[in-house]
């Protein structure tokens, strides 16, 4: 196979080989949409009180914020001349998921839905983290919008099915209700579809899409020799983090800000919503459950619109040059009032609309802030770099779980759960109104 290294050498690709390297993030999103929108009522329904739901999640992103620049840092020195460099990483943490995806809905306590939740959470992020990479490795700097774009519209997919199933499940005649601190059979059949999927898809891009090797072979060896170690390894995150590219630093911002928002709405979209338009708030009745499954529905609206977003903006990307900092800005601000306006809404059918201003965010924020950086930064640190970044996603996520969600709305808004939709909205336009900072050329223009 021919030495590709620097992104202006590289081959374009066609739609179909982008859609192949990136067809596994279907199951990491099935994985993702599932422990989102269906985690927290599988807290509520063994027993959680709402305002301890942020803390049950905090596993999840400690795990991330060790493993994701681990992984990207083991995967840059990573080579197989069958299995590539970030493929090996791709099945492991397909595997894993896959059996974690199984076993969580099945707990029968907290301590072990909230286990079940930090495995499937670390499992997903030594998969996700290398797909990242592996559309910089592949893509010249030309297709870097259009392949993460394409990536989105896969993960747009994936949020709406997935988002659907326990409501699916019971229409097909699953039941979806169970004795006190039982998860129902609907929410249980939709995360067994979640695991066969994941493993499937992931698979499929495995043995569906090759990588390029090293430019030199030899040099990367003895690079590699020298870098062994625990203690090598964390160095070297350490010194990159404090050196990281200024347009890094900004993103982060960004990043932070709109990670916030959507951690929000993962650990209290449900309850909030269930209780303040549906007046539901007895996890073993009827009319919690339904609603619940209409909250999935809804939040696989903006999974919906993203992929539907993501394809409109993968055909225009894919014949003109679009501006990424303004595009991005004005994302997050659209996706903010949708936030907000779930506090308004009266009738649910209207919750279509405000999830679809979210669903805009949603196709932006996974993949602006990439094709952004992954145009400013050593593409031969591509893995160490997109796993720092990813910090910049799990940080936010432990400041929320420690207090920052509870302290935050009840300081500005009010005790009544439902604002904590309101402060996702106002974050995300504080995250939108932060590009602004962002002035690096090449980040900025396709």
């Amino acid at each position: 196979m021919e030495n590709i290294s620097h992104a202006s050498d590289k081959p374009k690709l066609s739609f179909w080989q982008i859609w192949n390297m990136s067809f596994g993030f279907l199951g990491i999103q099935f994985g993702f949409a599932l422990q989102g929108g269906f985690m927290s009522r599988i807290f509520q329904t063994l027993g959680a009180d709402q305002h301890s739901i942020p803390l049950l999640w905090i596993a999840a992103p400690l795990t991330g914020l060790l493993v994701q620049p681990i992984v990207g840092y083991l995967s840059d020195r990573t080579w197989h001349p069958k299995w590539g460099r970030r493929k090996p990483f791709f099945l492991v943490g397909a595997v894993l998921s896959t059996i974690a995806l199984f076993f969580a809905p099945y707990s029968s306590a907290l301590w072990m839905a909230a286990g079940s939740l930090w495995i499937l959470d670390a499992s997903i992020n030594i998969s996700m983290e290398p797909f990242r990479a592996l559309v910089a490795d592949k893509l010249p700097n030309s297709q870097r919008s259009y392949g993460f774009i394409v990536q989105t519209l896969i993960i747009g997919i994936g949020t709406w099915v997935a988002s659907n199933l326990p409501w699916l499940m019971t229409k097909l005649g699953a039941a979806n209700t169970a004795a006190v601190g039982v998860i129902p059979d609907s929410v249980k059949y939709a995360f067994t579809i979640g695991a066969v999927v994941f493993i499937s898809s992931m698979l499929y891009t495995i043995f569906t899409t090759s990588e390029y090797p090293p430019e030199d072979i030899d040099e990367f060896k003895k690079q590699n020799d020298s870098s062994k170690g625990f203690f090598t390894g964390a160095k070297a995150i350490f010194k990159n983090l404090s050196t990281m590219p200024r347009v890094m630093a900004k993103l982060g911002i960004v990043q932070f800000f709109s990670w916030f928002a959507f951690f929000t709405m993962w650990s209290y979209a449900t309850p909030a919503i269930t209780e303040h338009i549906f007046h539901a708030t007895d996890t073993s009745s009827v009319e919690y459950n339904d609603a619940a499954d209409l909250v999935g529905n809804y939040l696989g609206t903006y999974g919906l619109v993203a992929m539907f977003f993501a394809l409109l903006l993968a055909f225009i990307s894919s014949r003109f040059k679009i501006n990424r900092k303004y595009l991005h800005m004005v994302s997050l601000i659209l996706g903010g009032i949708g936030f907000i306006s779930i506090y308004y809404v009266e009738q649910p059918q209207y919750l279509h609309f405000s999830f679809a201003l979210v669903g805009i965010a949603w196709a932006s924020i996974l993949s602006m802030p990439y094709a952004m950086l992954s145009s400013a930064i050593d593409p031969k640190k591509m893995g160490l770099y997109m796993g720092i970044f990813n910090m910049f996603i799990v940080i936010p996520q432990i400041v929320a779980a420690l207090g920052g969600i509870n302290f935050t709305y009840k300081l500005i808004f009010g005790d009544q759960i439902i604002f904590t939709m309101v402060l996702a909205g106002c974050a995300l336009i504080i995250a939108g109104l932060c590009n602004i900072f962002i002035i690096n050329k090449d980040a900025i223009k396709d």
